[in-house]
């Protein structure tokens, strides 16, 4: 699929809105890594530090406000920014500075949003208060929302009303019809369309909804690689549908290449990084080496 001209005319620009992983497997250094892995320039608007490695994130310290702003003004005040992936927001401040930034950029700005709020390793990226505040702030400004199955959980449990079958859709996400029902009781929730991923579900088929027709859900089939490295899978996700958007494509196109580049990314992921899960690998760092010139 071609991206369109007007995007092709120039370098297309994305910014991620995240965290930063000081073991470069998720966060902000993920995202970088999958914008140019979809010829696209990435920039960054650091939202917390964390503390990380393969084995867990040992301490985070959330970035003021007020800093978080400025690196958005900065950036869209000179280069512009053709689409936006948002990531770890770490608090309640953290979300309200990171909603007015959203506001401050053209209307038309795709933004795509991973709810973070867990790392792989169980630690809590989200104060458990604040995700009320990413449901009303966040949730109704994005574009595109990714959410893993316990995320998508999390999310509605905070919308009003929540679904009454909220045990059902907790327990049974195995069951296709069950997984449309979460997907849709997400985008209910105020996003222009979801892809509710499918790492953790029985098979690894992501499925889309849009509020254009919610009463279609379209699955995107995947490859699930057991022997391959995770950490950061869905950081890379998000980022290559938001890369993919900045390019010009519509949201099920970019949800289709999406989960086809970020299957590779898990597949080629580098198992002999560190001690715990190893990083996804994006870029083909392998081949890279084999075939530097």
């Amino acid at each position: 699929m071609r991206a369109q001209d007007a995007s092709a005319s120039r370098t297309p620009r994305a910014l991620t809105i995240a965290g930063s992983d000081s073991g470069g497997g998720a966060g902000i250094q993920a995202d970088l890594k999958a914008f140019a892995r979809c010829g696209v320039h990435g920039m960054s608007a650091v939202t917390a530090i964390t503390a990380q490695n393969t084995l867990g994130v040992d301490a985070i310290h959330a970035i003021p406000p007020d800093m978080i702003l400025a690196q958005v003004r900065a950036v869209a005040g000179d280069i512009g920014v053709d689409a936006v992936k948002v990531g770890m927001l770490a608090n309640a401040e953290t979300i309200e500075a990171v909603a007015r930034a959203l506001d401050e950029l053209p209307r038309d700005t795709p933004i795509v949003v991973d709810p973070v709020m867990v790392a792989e390793s169980g630690a809590q990226l989200l104060d458990p208060d604040a995700q009320g505040a990413l449901v009303r702030e966040i949730l109704p400004r994005s574009s595109v929302l990714t959410p893993n199955v316990p995320e998508a959980n999390a999310l509605i449990r905070h919308g009003s009303p929540a679904p009454q079958d909220i045990d059902e859709l907790s327990e049974e996400t195995g069951n296709d019809a069950v997984a449309a029902a979460l997907a849709r009781a997400v985008l209910a929730l105020g996003p222009k369309a979801v892809v509710l991923t499918g790492g953790h579900r029985a098979h690894a088929t992501d499925l889309f909804v849009e509020a254009s027709s919610p009463e279609q859900v379209v699955p995107i089939a995947g490859a699930r690689h057991p022997d391959g490295a995770a950490h950061g899978s869905g950081c890379t996700h998000s980022s290559l549908l938001a890369a993919q958007l900045a390019l010009g494509r519509t949201p099920l196109q970019a949800a289709h290449i999406a989960r086809a580049l970020a299957g590779e990314a898990v597949r080629d992921g580098l198992r002999d990084v560190g001690e715990g899960p190893g990083p996804v690998d994006v870029i083909g760092l392998a081949r890279m080496r084999d075939h530097p010139a």
